[in-house]
């Protein structure tokens, strides 16, 4: 089978129900999103050092995430009740679970947050940061898709939780790796 199929080159794409859509269509839009952050996490794990006992056991929660990115954009792509429904896997709320039991294991380890931290530090803390913020846009591009077409709840619930783990993972390696958190400075009015 051929990589290309030329079926795209009217702007538009197939779903996995076997609707065409513009490939601009917010649904598109959400898991297209998905798609680059799981690039991102990617970009994570090649960061992690094998030596280091946190990077693996952040290299296995990354890799478990990739994995639930490739079941969010099947979801996303097969809108509720279209054909083919039944061969995908829906986000539940026991996959949002486990995201939280990972935030707890992590953020167990973190100083208790008293300011708003910038982001940064080490590589692989500031490509966690970056994964963070696409892993935001995701949940907000589904919240604008969830205002025209049912999006299910436990999806955006999950999303919203990876975010908060992606910050309190790159607190921890910044830690781990003797760095401190940088803190947020507002500026002063000279008045």
């Amino acid at each position: 089978m051929k990589l290309y199929t030329k079926s795209g080159d009217d702007g538009t794409t197939g779903l996995f129900s076997g609707a065409r859509v513009s490939k601009d269509h917010p649904r598109i839009e959400s898991y297209g999103t998905i798609d680059e952050f799981n690039a991102t996490l990617g970009l994570c794990a090649s960061a992690c050092e094998a030596r280091n006992k946190l990077h693996q056991r952040l290299l296995e929660i990354f890799v478990s995430l990739q994995s639930r990115m490739f079941d969010i954009g099947a979801d996303l792509a097969t809108p509720e009740g279209a054909n083919n429904e039944s061969k995908i896997q829906r986000i539940l709320a026991e996959h949002v679970s486990e995201v939280e039991l990972w935030i707890d294991e992590i953020d167990s380890k973190n100083t208790p947050l008293t300011a708003f931290v910038l982001p940064g530090g080490t590589e692989l803390a500031s490509r966690l940061h970056l994964a963070r913020t696409i892993c935001r846009r995701a949940e907000r591009q589904m919240i604008h898709l969830g205002h025209t077409e049912p999006v299910g709840i436990w999806l955006i619930m999950y999303v919203n939780r990876v975010s908060d783990f992606l910050f309190a993972a790159a607190r921890l390696v910044n830690k781990d790796a003797g760095i401190q958190d940088v803190i947020w400075m507002p500026s002063s009015s000279s008045k």
